[in-house]
């Protein structure tokens, strides 16, 4: 792991993805967890305090190092008691049907085998388990797409591996999940490049 990522990526995301207008995005994707958690993806753990009361327990994963600590301080800011693991999701050491809930927000588009994570979230997940998600990826209109993949090689630079331009829906749907809800957006005060959001519940089948 690069100095930068370690020691500067993750205070660059912190700043960029505390930015009001997610918070409430955060909050309704955590509303219906319950039961055994697991959280991909951690990061900066701005996702702690969402979590509801009726979580039984939270485990959860991020390879960067530089994210652990200020994701400890925010989840013990928050009551909350976590198990953390410094592993990438494509490899996962948990055993399977172990969940009831997947959180991934905001995840999919920098971790390098997104497949192989999605194969791990499935393994881990309970029969009828959910994913819940919110991700931005691949746009809807060709204009904002050709500028996500013109853009997207420097973004991985910039952002750590971050993709602009994955297709998260159709990732999600060939890994053996069906969709509860899902919904596309673009995210207000945001470029539409970086903006356009898939969230909603997927089951794994």
């Amino acid at each position: 792991m690069s100095l930068y990522s370690r020691h500067v990526f993750p205070r660059l995301m912190d700043t960029v993805m505390s930015i009001p207008q997610l918070a409430p995005v955060r909050a309704a994707v955590l509303s219906g967890v319950s039961g055994d958690v697991f959280e991909i993806g951690v990061g900066t753990g701005l996702n702690s305090p969402h979590y509801p009361a009726r979580v039984k327990r939270l485990t959860t994963a991020d390879p960067n190092v530089g994210m652990r600590k200020l994701a400890r301080r925010r989840f013990e800011a928050a009551g909350i008691e976590v198990t953390h693991l410094t592993v990438s999701g494509e490899c996962l050491p948990i055993d399977d049907g172990s969940f009831d809930c997947v959180v991934c927000t905001w995840t999919l588009c920098s971790i390098p085998d997104v497949e192989g994570a999605l194969r791990e979230i499935h393994r881990i997940l309970r029969p009828g388990g959910t994913l819940r998600f919110v991700e931005h990826g691949i746009a809807d209109n060709e204009r904002t797409r050709r500028w996500q993949h013109r853009l997207t090689p420097v973004q991985k630079i910039i952002s750590d591996g971050c993709h602009l331009n994955r297709d998260i829906r159709t990732l999600i749907l060939s890994h053996h999940f069906r969709f509860e809800t899902i919904e596309n957006y673009y995210l207000r005060g945001v470029p539409k490049f970086m903006g356009y959001l898939y969230q909603g519940v997927a089951c794994r089948e």
